[in-house]
């Protein structure tokens, strides 16, 4: 067997390559439009990934560090204010590929109740009902785990999980700020949490995620580039 520290540069690079064609596919996400009620967002037969969570758990900066851009995800100095579903295209720019929705956080305390319930019931509706919807990334402040309105969110997609139609990536944000015992503490965590609601179809992944490092970024991108390439055609 070869020594690990003999291999050849090549190799490196080819084992490489997935996450940098991923990245480059991932960078050229651009704004295509913003809705704020479902029957406002364009049809569509590309397959459509929604980005997800809490107003403070590092959404629109998970967003911005997949695509490489500073601010193609808006971050409000006052989460919970956006309150508008943004559609954003990949791949080339006369063919595009894939959709990005990057839905407003939820569970913002200063956000009034009235605009909450009228949110949840946007979102529920997006998760349920959204036809060309392939995957949800969840973002989970890994320092807090699952809350109840995650729960309630995964409990809206569930239907569509446990068959298969809709895959799932949970990323556990903020990573930087554990260190390695309390990152497995949270990993193992959202491991049991899915694990209790997932079936066999279930296709669910979770990474510890942190933009500040970088950590997760890579297989992020391409697990996302893959759901694309493994959705089936219109």
């Amino acid at each position: 067997m070869a020594d690990d520290k003999h291999a050849s540069p090549t190799a490196s690079q080819d084992a490489d390559k997935p996450a940098r064609r991923a990245l480059a596919w991932a960078h050229t996400a651009r704004f295509l439009t913003t809705a704020s009620r479902l029957d406002q967002l364009p049809p569509t037969e590309l397959p459509e990934i929604a980005f997800v969570g809490r107003s403070n758990a590092g959404k629109s900066t998970a967003i911005n560090t997949l695509t490489q851009q500073k601010r193609l995800a808006f971050a409000s100095k006052t989460p919970g204010r956006t309150q508008h579903i943004n559609l954003f295209a990949l791949g080339p720019k006369d063919a595009p590929d894939a959709l990005f929705a990057d839905l407003p956080g939820y569970g913002y305390a200063a956000v009034s109740r009235d605009a909450k319930s009228r949110w949840q019931q946007v979102m529920a509706d997006y998760l349920e009902l959204r036809r060309s919807l392939a995957g949800v990334v969840l973002m989970v402040d890994s320092r807090l785990g699952f809350t109840d309105l995650d729960l309630q969110l995964l409990d809206f997609v569930a239907p569509r999980l446990a068959n298969g139609a809709v895959k799932l990536l949970v990323l556990l944000t903020k990573a930087d700020k554990l260190n390695r015992r309390e990152a497995d503490q949270a990993l193992a965590a959202c491991q049991d949490t899915l694990g209790a609601r997932s079936t066999e179809e279930s296709d669910i992944g979770i990474t510890l995620f942190s933009a500040l490092k970088r950590r997760g970024v890579d297989d992020a991108a391409v697990l996302l580039r893959s759901w694309v390439e493994r959705a089936p055609a219109a």
